[in-house]
């Protein structure tokens, strides 16, 4: 089972299907995707998770509600899931993490990433929109360090990834990273 979680509206559901090329129901406005929707592909179970996180126009019980969903689905099926995904939006990321880290809260983005660590799922960081980046080494540097991990970009070139589900761009490194975790999940079960 591979898994794709993240914020509303960061490009999941575009991303399953750039990867897949499988239709998954998506949405301009957050909050389209409530349950897990699950489709094939390759022999494995994509799974489009519903986003966590501030979503316009939902009351804040139904998103604690959709939140607590998503770790108790994450957590009742950690052995079976090979490898997440987990999409941020690289042009906001580092505003929405500054901004939670000022109230003194965990931004949820890095704590989703330390809460898939500690289930030992291996995890992959899609950094999407990265055709409206500037400086995407900056960036990707910066997000590293704000999840919690020392060194660069060049050390955690098999978590984080740049790419544009929009435009497709990227998506064959992300697939091989994805075929990679497979395949150590695979050898770890064994």
């Amino acid at each position: 089972m591979i898994i794709f979680v993240g914020r509303s509206n960061v490009g999941k559901s575009t991303l399953i299907f750039r990867l897949t090329g499988k239709y998954v129901k998506r949405g301009k406005r957050p909050g389209v995707t409530r349950k897990p929707i699950e489709i094939g592909w390759r022999g494995k179970t994509i799974v489009d998770m519903p986003g966590f996180g501030f979503m316009s126009g939902v009351p804040k019980y139904v998103q604690e509600k959709i939140k607590t969903e998503i770790v108790q689905f994450i957590e009742n099926n950690a052995d079976k899931i090979e490898t997440a995904v987990l999409v941020i939006d690289g042009k906001s990321a580092l505003e929405i993490i500054e901004r939670w880290e000022k109230r003194g809260e965990i931004p949820i983005d890095v704590e989703f990433f330390q809460f898939l660590q500690e289930l030992e799922i291996p995890t992959i960081v899609a950094v999407n929109k990265m055709d409206k980046i500037k400086n995407l080494n900056l960036t990707i540097n910066r997000l590293i360090e704000k999840f919690g991990l020392l060194g660069t970009w060049e050390d955690y070139k098999d978590i984080f990834v740049p790419i544009s589900a929009k435009f497709g761009t990227n998506i064959q490194e992300l697939r091989k990273l994805i075929e990679k975790n497979i395949k150590k999940s695979q050898e770890r079960h064994e």
